[in-house]
Formats: C-alpha cells, sequence, structure tokens
C-alpha cells in the first residue's frame, strides 16, 4: 500500500534513520507519514526486522526540522531505545512520501505489550451514532491486544491470530489510511467482520435472554453478576472468574470452588468513584488506574464502606483495576459496585485461555461462560503494583509491561546472546539480545505440571518470535528446580555452555541491573531476603548480606541458620519454623519452664514432638535455612496469624504486615522495637542476626496478652534496625569504602520492612536500590542471572 502527498521541492540532502525500541503496532508509521507531509519531505518508511527504517529527501531546513519532531513528538505507545540518523545519497530516493510494506528478516525489534483501551475507542463503544456500539473488541493504533495476539514478527496481522478475520470494506479503508487512527492497526474489527462473543450456560449450552432487558450478550453478564452467579469471562490473555464482591456468599462459594482459601481476589470496579468508596487512591495510585499498561494497584482500604472479609481476608489492602477492554467496559455499565475479576484456575494452576479447556475445567466453578472467537496466542496475566512511599513497585510484571525489553547498563553493549530460565517459583525467564533483556510475562509456579508444560511452549515461542540464538544458558544451581533440570537437559541436547548462579547474587544482579549499575562498578552490598535459595555450602540461604559485582560475589552476613522442620513442609505449615526457632533459642525444657501457661505451648506441646525431637536429634529431612521468610512464618504462627498451615505463600508474612499498629510503628521510641544482636558465628567469624533476645520479648508480650497489632510493630521495627545494623557491619569490615546498598528479594516486597530499612541506611549516608520496574520476588530472577552470565562471558572475553 502507498500513500501519496504533494512532492518534494529544492532536494538539497537526503538521510536515513533507523529508528529501535518498542515501535511496531503503536501508529509509528503513519506518525512519521504525517510528520514527513508536515515538513515538505519525500521518502519512505518502512518496518523491518531491526524496527523501523526511514529514509528522506527535501530541504536541508525542512529535513531539520523532521528531525526534531521526531524525536519530540512519538505515539502514545512507542518506547523509543534510538535513533540513528545517517545522511546518504540515494539514487531510487522518491520525490513523494510514501509507507512501504513489511521487509522480513531477522528479528531485532520488540513487541509491544496490551494496552488498555483509549478514550476515543471507549466513546465509540458506548455511542450509538458509531458503528462500533456496544463492539467488545474496538481497538486502534494506541490501544488493544498485542502481545497476547502474536504468533511472529513481524507484528502484522497475518502473524497473529486476527488472521482468521477478512476486513470488511470499511476497516479495510480505516486500516488503509494513513491519516486514520486505525491505519495498519493490525486487530482491528468490528459487529461485521470481526470476533464475536456469546454466552452459555455451562454445560447447557448458548443461552437465550429476554432481550427487552438486556442488550446482548455481554449486557447479560451484567444482569448475572447482579443476581449473584459466577461467570467466566473470556479476556485479553485468559478466562477471569467474576462475581458480585459486595456478595458475601457468592464470594465464599467461589472461593469454595476455586479451591483459594484465603488468598486474596482482584476486583475490577466500573470508575474511580466506586473503588473511592472502598479504598484510598492517591494521585499516583490514580494515574497507574488509568494507564495504559492498567495493572491492578493494591489500594489501603478506607472506613466509608467494607466489603467482605472473604474478598482479601485478613489485609488492609485491596486490589483494584479498572475496566481495559470495552467487553469488560460493558459489562459493568449498569454494575454500581464492584466485582470480583480473578483468573481462571483452579488454585496454582494456570489461568484458563481456550474456550475447550474453560468448557472442561470451569464447568464446576463457574455457573455461565462469555466466549469469544479471537484466539490468545500468549497467556497474560494481571500485573500487580502497589505504591510506595509514592514509587510504583511492580510486584508481579506481565500484562501490560511484558514483554517490554529492558535496556542493560553501561558496559553490557556487547553482550552475547543468553537464554536464562529463572527459578521455580513466580517464575519467569530472560533473552538476552542486542544488549537489550526481554523479561517473560509471570509464568507462575513450576511444580503445578500445566504451568511447566506452558513455561516450556513459551520459552520455544519466544525463541521463535525473537529469532533468539542463544550463545549460552544460564540456570540456577539449585539441583531439584525444574527450570534447572530443564536448562541441563537443553544444554546437552543443543551443545550450549550452561552457566549455574547462585539464587540470590542473581537477585542482587537483577537489582543492579534494574538501578543502571554499570558493568565495571565496584562491589555494591546487597541484601537478598526470601524463603529459600541453594546456598554454596548445601544449605538453605534466604538472609543474605553480599558484596557483590556481576562476575562474583563474597558471603558476608547473614540470618542465624535454623532447622527447617520436614524441609518443604516448613513452608506450608509455619508452626514447624516457630518449634524449630524457640527449641534452638531456649530449649523445650526452658520455653516449658517459664511459658507452659501459653496458648502457644499448649499448642505446640500437640504436636507430633517426639518425632520432630528424633528428626532434629539424627538432622533426618530438617535441612538448615538461614531464611528472613521462615522467620516471619515462624513470628506470624507465634501470635496466631498464620499458624496450622498457610494457605498461599508468604501468607503469615503479609498478613503480619496487615496487623501492625502504625502509632508504635511510627513511634520514635526505639525501645519499642524488638531486640536483636548481632554476633559472629564461631566457625566462620562470619556476622549473623541472632534473634534470641526477640523471642523472649515476644514470648514476654504473650504473656502481658500484647494486642497482636503492638507485637507486629514491635518485630518490623526491630528486624529493620537489626538489618541496617548487620549492613554497617558489613560495610565496615570491608578494605574499600562501600557507597551502595541493593534492598532484594520476597521480603522487601513487604513494603513496611522496605522503608524502615531504606530511610535507615539512607540516614547513614548510603546509596540505596530498590526495585520499582522489576519485581523483588522470584519474577525478576531471570533478570540477574542474564546479566550475570553475559558479564561472565565478557570478562573471559577481554
Amino acid at each position: 500500500m502507498t500513500a501519496i502527498l504533494a512532492p518534494a521541492s529544492n532536494v538539497t540532502e537526503h538521510m536515513e534513520i533507523r529508528v529501535r525500541g518498542t515501535v511496531q503496532g503503536v501508529g509509528f508509521r503513519p506518525h512519521v507519514w504525517r510528520l514527513a507531509r508536515a515538513c515538505n519531505l519525500g521518502g519512505s518508511v518502512v518496518n523491518d526486522a531491526s524496527g523501523v527504517l526511514i529514509k528522506v529527501a527535501g530541504d536541508a531546513d525542512d529535513i531539520a526540522e523532521f528531525r526534531r519532531r521526531l524525536e519530540d513528538e512519538t505515539p502514545p505507545l512507542s518506547k523509543i531505545d534510538k535513533m540513528e540518523f545517517r545522511r546518504t545519497d540515494f539514487s531510487d530516493i522518491e520525490t513523494e512520501f510514501r509507507i512501504d510494506e513489511t521487509i522480513g528478516g531477522e528479528t531485532r525489534t520488540q513487541i509491544t505489550a496490551d494496552a488498555a483501551m483509549c478514550d476515543a475507542c471507549r466513546e465509540e463503544s458506548f455511542s450509538p451514532f458509531e458503528r462500533r456500539y456496544r463492539y467488545p473488541f474496538t481497538n486502534c493504533t494506541h490501544c488493544g491486544p498485542r502481545f497476547s495476539i502474536v504468533n511472529s514478527v513481524p507484528y502484522d496481522r497475518a502473524n497473529t491470530t486476527m488472521a482468521q478475520f477478512e476486513l470488511c470494506d470499511n476497516c479495510a479503508s480505516e486500516y488503509s489510511d494513513p491519516s486514520d487512527r486505525r491505519f495498519h492497526a493490525q486487530p482491528i474489527a468490528c459487529h461485521i467482520c470481526g470476533p464475536k462473543a456469546w454466552l452459555e450456560h455451562l454445560g447447557e449450552g448458548i443461552v437465550t435472554f429476554d432481550m427487552h432487558s438486556m442488550l446482548d450478550d455481554v449486557d447479560a453478564v451484567c444482569s448475572l453478576l447482579q443476581k449473584g452467579e459466577i461467570v467466566a469471562i473470556r479476556g485479553v490473555g485468559g478466562f477471569h472468574l467474576a462475581c458480585d464482591a459486595t456478595n458475601e456468599k457468592t464470594v465464599q462459594l467461589l472461593r469454595q470452588r476455586k479451591k483459594r482459601d484465603a488468598k486474596p481476589f482482584a476486583l475490577m470496579a466500573r470508575d474511580l468513584g466506586i473503588i473511592e468508596r472502598y479504598c484510598q487512591i492517591d494521585d499516583i495510585e490514580r494515574g497507574l488506574l488509568e494507564c495504559a499498561e492498567a495493572p491492578i494497584v493494591l489500594l489501603e482500604k478506607n472506613a466509608t464502606e467494607a466489603l467482605p472479609d472473604a474478598v482479601a481476608p485478613g489485609l488492609d489492602r485491596i486490589g483494584f483495576m479498572l475496566p481495559y477492554t470495552p467487553m469488560h467496559a460493558l459489562i459493568l455499565r449498569r454494575m454500581e459496585r464492584p466485582v470480583v475479576m480473578t483468573s481462571a484456575n483452579l488454585s496454582n494452576a494456570p489461568q484458563v485461555t481456550t474456550n475447550e479447556a474453560a468448557k472442561e475445567k470451569l464447568s464446576d466453578i463457574a455457573d455461565y461462560a462469555l466466549f469469544h472467537n479471537r484466539d490468545i496466542a500468549n497467556r497474560v496475566d494481571d500485573s500487580v503494583v502497589r505504591v510506595d512511599d509514592g514509587i510504583p513497585r511492580l510486584l508481579r510484571r506481565s500484562r501490560g509491561y511484558a514483554p517490554g525489553a529492558i535496556s542493560l547498563p553501561e558496559g553490557f553493549q556487547d553482550a552475547p546472546d543468553i537464554l536464562a530460565y529463572g527459578g521455580e517459583l513466580k517464575s519467569t525467564f530472560c533473552l538476552l539480545k542486542d544488549g537489550a533483556a526481554i523479561l517473560s510475562q509471570h509464568q507462575g509456579d513450576l511444580e503445578d505440571a500445566e504451568t511447566f508444560d506452558e513455561y516450556q511452549a513459551n520459552l520455544k515461542l519466544y525463541e521463535s518470535i525473537y529469532d533468539h540464538r542463544p550463545e549460552a544458558l544460564v540456570a540456577d544451581r539449585h539441583p531439584e528446580y525444574l527450570s534447572t533440570k530443564l536448562a541441563e537437559k537443553e544444554a546437552q541436547s543443543r551443545n550450549l555452555p550452561l552457566a549455574k548462579v547462585q539464587h540470590h547474587h542473581s537477585h542482587i544482579a537483577a537489582c543492579m541491573v534494574e538501578n543502571s549499575v554499570p558493568l565495571n562498578a565496584a562491589p555494591v552490598l546487597g541484601i537478598a531476603l526470601d524463603g529459600v535459595g541453594f546456598g554454596d555450602d548445601g544449605t538453605i540461604w534466604g538472609g543474605e548480606f553480599m558484596l557483590a559485582t556481576y562476575t562474583g560475589y563474597q558471603r558476608v552476613g547473614t540470618f542465624k541458620p535454623v532447622a527447617m522442620i520436614g524441609g518443604a513442609k516448613a513452608i506450608k505449615e509455619p508452626w514447624r519454623n516457630t518449634y524449630a526457632h524457640l527449641t534452638a533459642e531456649l530449649g523445650w525444657a526452658e520455653f516449658k519452664f517459664n511459658f507452659d501457661q501459653l496458648k502457644l505451648f499448649k499448642y505446640l506441646e500437640a504436636k507430633p514432638r517426639a518425632t520432630i525431637d528424633q528428626m532434629l536429634k539424627n538432622n533426618i529431612n530438617v535441612p538448615s535455612a538461614s531464611s528472613c521468610g521462615r522467620l516471619f512464618d515462624a513470628v506470624a504462627a507465634a501470635i496466631g496469624l498464620c499458624d496450622d498451615h498457610a494457605a498461599f505463600e508468604g501468607q503469615g508474612a503479609m498478613l503480619l504486615e496487615a496487623a501492625i499498629d502504625h502509632d508504635v510503628l511510627s513511634s520514635s521510641n526505639e525501645e519499642s522495637a524488638y531486640p536483636f544482636s548481632v554476633p559472629d558465628l564461631q566457625s566462620t567469624f562470619m556476622p549473623y542476626i541472632e534473634p534470641l533476645a526477640m523471642w523472649q520479648a515476644l514470648l514476654g508480650d504473650l504473656i502481658l496478652n500484647t494486642p497482636v497489632p503492638i507485637m507486629a510493630a514491635r518485630f518490623h521495627k526491630g528486624l529493620a534496625k537489626v538489618i541496617t545494623q548487620l549492613a554497617e557491619k558489613c560495610a565496615s569490615r570491608q578494605s574499600e569504602q562501600v557507597n551502595q546498598i541493593a534492598l532484594t528479594g520476597g521480603c522487601f516486597q513487604n513494603a513496611t520492612l522496605l522503608k524502615l530499612v531504606e530511610n535507615k541506611l539512607s540516614q547513614m549516608n548510603f546509596e540505596v536500590l530498590t526495585h520499582s520496574r522489576i519485581p523483588a520476588n522470584d519474577g525478576g530472577l531471570a533478570l540477574g542471572q542474564a546479566a550475570i552470565a553475559a558479564a561472565t562471558i565478557l570478562k573471559d572475553r577481554s
């Protein structure tokens, strides 16, 4: 297709411009066409595997104006990594400016993430005077599905799941017109030629409704939700399960059917006004809710109206999002209440994406399902963001953000192509290509067979989409991680080198990359706090202080190692950690002598102590763990917040943070903090965090019937204080001055702990590095692995 404009005159200069970044599927070519037209230039613009290539010819002043505007004005969804300008002399340059057909080749461009509907498409969907009135798949170059429908690149309709839908004359006209905002919008469609949505009663087939009361099947979903039904809704990246969030009976029924005992549900509301009835929203949170990425935003509850506790049991924040597709907006048009909008799956399984799978797997959960026939090429979960002290921090990076490329720091420009396999839980993987990192969307927990199968399929898909041919593979050192075993298998079959990197070093490296720490920078002191990671000594690490660069590290401090009774069972049964800590610190005899009147004592005494004591005595399935996460579990169980069974990973820590008395927390009285000490290990002289005094103080509080919120505040204050004390001690022992401290690992997704530690370290004049664009948990692990492997290879080459 060629677009014509008035011929350029007074041709005195030619220029070729290469634009790299997220520049396909975002309206970049018509944007260039309009600029060239305004500047009276001839030439062409084309998509190719490297991004966008522009050739212009015209008066030197006009070209200078075009260049200035090209650098200053960009389409809303584009992300420019680099513009390269080269003066040249084209013998075949056109005096007219045209948009050329896409050219193939090795992929060097980036794929755009899915984007929430824009205001113009929203207005069209709700206007009875528009031909897309009430069309649930309305989109344009500024919004709509992108990554979720991509099968391959370049990003053209033929390479997406929209290929099966032939454009009608009206849509074809819009698609072909550079002045139209739907020019080359690959998912463009309408009622006549595009995907269709329909409603079925699961197990009974298509539903016929009284259309005097409901406009269409999409509108009928709203009526069903208002009546207390559970409805599966096929969205952009998968199915959701929806119900009225104010209907406690229905919310409890959804939990029962989904087998999700306590993990919080995400909610969707028609508009900000509805959200503000239940939560506080500041300007930054408002901006996040309304942005193109449209994540779930964790908001503090307010006292205006309350939702059933079953929505987010025991927590002080609720995850809300706004409708990000016309379908969601049309469903909620008449809904004056928030609705649950949670991933459609059984607990811990991947989100269902196909109509067939929904009928098979959701018929025992949902009463009805809203289907559509636009296939989902890539499952994409909703992203989750929380704002801490004015900084948005991604807790789960997926829809709207992935697979957006992450620029690597100075020194990595010649990094080889690498594939990093990530971890086991909250898994992602990462491709290094052309000096940038492509971190996958959230994959989930690989312990689930379906999730692992999908993880493997996505690895192949990404390698295909990005024409990725890695020179090396990299994985976690844990010998039992499924991702590591897969990497070993692939390395052998593809005859590629495989690097295995330490878990917490990867966390620290990910934080360094995000904060643009150069390749050859001085060592940072990394504090990596999480649940479990395989240590160099064969034990479990999880509370580590490391002096680290990209190519190496030295463990300089840690949490006190304590047994994980029953191994992985200690993660799911928090009381095991309490028992291990108390017997390690006090011994059972002293605990009984001083605290036998406590409910905690009677609770632990009823456990199979004889068997457990034999396990501890004979070192049977009681691996030693220097884990901050298990300390949180132990404390949460001790004060009765989460003892017998954790419904999900990190539940105890989340309940502990939610319970905090903020008056005690903000008090300047340092004596309110539980005491810890920082002695040295006798074997290695490495300093460690000793919790004995903390346990004595906590048990004393239990005797005094101190309220749980006060104990929760005292624990957080004390832990933050001792972390900074150990950091200072580790830094002071180094031969060279330590200026930067990186805070990473899942425990630093605790906003209270992060804020306290960051503030204290900043007051000590350290530069504190934290996460915001990459999750601090294992969702960022693959990025760190890739950086470590690349840095090591670059070092070996030099």
